[in-house]
C-alpha cells in the first residue's frame, strides 16, 4: 500500500463511499439488534446497541458456571483476557497477544500510570483540555508523586490544533495521554504526527481509542503507539466493564506497574508470597481476577465488527455524518462537529439554540458553536426526544450528539432532526426540564 493510500491514523484510507450491496448488507443485520425494533437509537458513541448472540454467549458462561464450576477457569476462563484481547488484536491491526482486557480506562491508565516514576528533568504530563475527564483525574492523581501537567487549551471548546499540542510536547516530556476522538465533538486527531512528535523527543504516548475503536479505521501497528486503551461499551458494541490496554510488544517486559496483583504474576498458581515476578506475556499489565462475564458479553459484538470491517463502517459512517451535518443546518440547527468528515469520528454534534432564538445556524471552519449553547435548552430537548423513543444524548458546552452506526437507516437520522425541530418550535422541551440528559 502506498503512502498516499495512508490515512494519518495508521490505516488504509477510506474515502470511497458505501456501495448499494455494501448498504444492504449492513442494514440487514438490523435484525440482530433487539432494540432497532423499538427505538430510534443514535447513541452508540455511548452506549451500541446489544446484538442478540449476547444471550446465547452470557448462557454459555451461566452454563460453565453451573455445569463445570471451578473447573472452567482451566476450560477458558482464566485465558480470556488473552482470547478476547485478541479478537480486538484483529480489529485494530495490533499483534496478537498485545491488548490484554481490563475493566475499564480508568483501570487501564491507571496501570500505564504506575509503570513510571516522576522525577526531573522528565516529569512532564502533556494532553488536552478536551480529555475525557476520567483520563485527566488519572494524571493529575500523579501531580502528587511530582509529575508536572502541561494541559493544552482548546481554543474553540471543541477541537485541538494538532500544531498546538506538538509545541508543548518536548524533552521534558515523559508521557502524552490523549484521546484519538474527542468524546464533545468527534473530532480526530492526527495520532501519527503526534506520535511522531512524542518520540522524536523520547516521550511515549498513551492513546485513548475509546471513540474511535469501531468505527474509524486504525492500525496499532503502524501507528507505533506505545500504549493503547479503549472500552467496549461504544462502537464496539461489547457492553460495560469489558476495558482493553495495548502495550507495544517490544515494551512489554521494560516496565513494573505497581498497579498490580497476582494475574500479573509469572507462575500466579504457586501462590509465592512478594514481591512479584512479573509474567513476560502481557498478563503482567493486569491484577485481580478477571472480569469474566463481561468478556462473554463483549464477544459477539466484537466478532460482528471484525466480520464486517471498521473501514466499511467508515465510510457508511462518513457518508451518514456528512448527511446529518448538512441536514442539521438545512433545519436551522447549529452543527458544532468538524465540517471535514476525515476530521471527525461517528458523532454529530448539534446544537437548537438558534432555532430555538429564532435566528439563523451556522458553523466555522472548525465547527465550533457560535451562537451561544444554551445547555439547559439541549438536555431538555434530549429528553423529550426519549420520550419519543429517539435515543441520543448531550454533553455540556457541545449541545445533542447523534451517532448513526453500521445499522442505522437514512430515514432514521431525518426522523431525529424533524423530532428535534419539532420538540424546539413547539417548547416540548419545557416539561421535560431539570435533571440529567444521560
Amino acid at each position: 500500500m502506498s503512502a498516499a493510500e495512508k490515512s494519518p491514523n495508521g490505516s488504509a484510507a477510506s474515502s470511497a463511499a458505501t456501495t448499494a450491496a455494501e448498504e444492504a448488507e449492513l442494514l440487514a443485520r438490523r435484525a440482530d439488534y433487539p432494540i432497532l425494533a423499538k427505538s430510534t437509537y443514535l447513541i452508540s458513541h455511548s452506549l451500541g446497541a446489544m446484538h442478540r448472540g449476547v444471550f446465547d454467549s452470557m448462557q454459555e458462561y451461566a452454563r460453565m458456571w453451573a455445569e463445570r464450576g471451578i473447573r472452567s477457569w482451566a476450560e477458558g476462563w482464566w485465558a480470556m483476557p488473552g482470547t478476547t484481547g485478541d479478537l480486538l488484536c484483529d480489529i485494530l491491526d495490533a499483534p496478537r497477544g498485545s491488548i490484554v482486557m481490563q475493566q475499564n480506562v480508568s483501570v487501564t491508565q491507571s496501570i500505564v500510570a504506575s509503570c513510571f516514576d516522576y522525577k526531573p528533568p522528565r516529569n512532564k504530563i502533556v494532553y488536552t483540555s478536551l480529555n475525557f475527564p476520567t483520563v485527566m483525574y488519572v494524571w493529575e492523581a500523579r501531580a502528587r508523586e511530582g509529575a508536572v501537567i502541561r494541559e493544552v487549551a482548546s481554543p474553540d471548546g471543541m477541537t485541538v490544533p494538532t500544531e498546538l499540542l506538538l509545541d508543548a510536547i518536548d524533552e521534558q516530556t515523559l508521557l502524552v495521554p490523549i484521546s484519538h476522538v474527542l468524546y464533545k465533538s468527534a473530532y480526530l486527531q492526527d495520532a501519527k504526527r503526534i506520535i511522531e512528535k512524542a518520540h522524536s523527543v523520547g516521550a511515549m504516548v498513551v492513546l485513548d481509542c475509546y471513540q474511535s475503536a469501531g468505527t474509524v479505521p486504525f492500525s496499532l501497528r503502524e501507528l507505533e503507539v506505545d500504549f493503547a486503551c479503549g472500552g467496549s461499551v461504544k462502537w464496539l458494541c461489547g457492553g460495560p466493564g469489558a476495558g482493553w490496554l495495548y502495550i507495544r510488544p517490544d515494551l512489554r517486559e521494560r516496565f513494573e506497574p505497581k498497579v498490580t496483583g497476582w494475574m500479573a504474576h509469572e507462575a500466579p498458581f504457586d501462590f509465592v508470597p512478594g514481591p512479584i515476578r512479573y509474567a513476560k506475556s502481557s498478563y503482567r499489565y493486569l491484577h485481580g481476577s478477571p472480569a469474566v462475564p463481561a468478556m462473554f458479553a463483549a464477544k459477539p459484538g466484537y466478532e460482528v465488527i471484525r466480520a464486517i470491517g471498521v473501514a466499511k463502517i467508515r465510510r457508511k459512517s462518513q457518508r451518514q455524518t456528512e448527511l446529518l451535518r448538512r441536514e442539521a443546518l438545512a433545519r436551522g440547527l447549529n452543527v458544532t462537529s468538524p465540517v471535514d468528515p476525515a476530521r471527525r469520528g461517528g458523532t454529530i454534534t448539534i446544537d437548537p439554540t438558534p432555532l430555538a432564538r429564532g435566528g439563523a445556524a451556522g458553523a466555522g471552519a472548525s465547527g465550533a458553536a457560535g451562537g451561544g449553547l444554551d445547555d439547559r435548552l439541549g438536555a431538555a430537548v434530549v429528553k423529550a426526544l426519549a420520550a419519543r423513543d429517539i435515543l441520543v444524548d448531550f454533553r455540556p458546552g457541545a449541545g445533542i450528539r447523534v451517532s448513526p452506526h453500521f445499522y442505522n437507516s437514512d430515514d432514521e437520522l431525518k426522523l431525529c432532526l424533524d423530532a428535534v425541530v419539532e420538540i424546539v418550535k413547539t417548547r416540548d422541551y419545557e416539561k421535560h426540564q431539570g435533571g440529567a440528559a444521560y
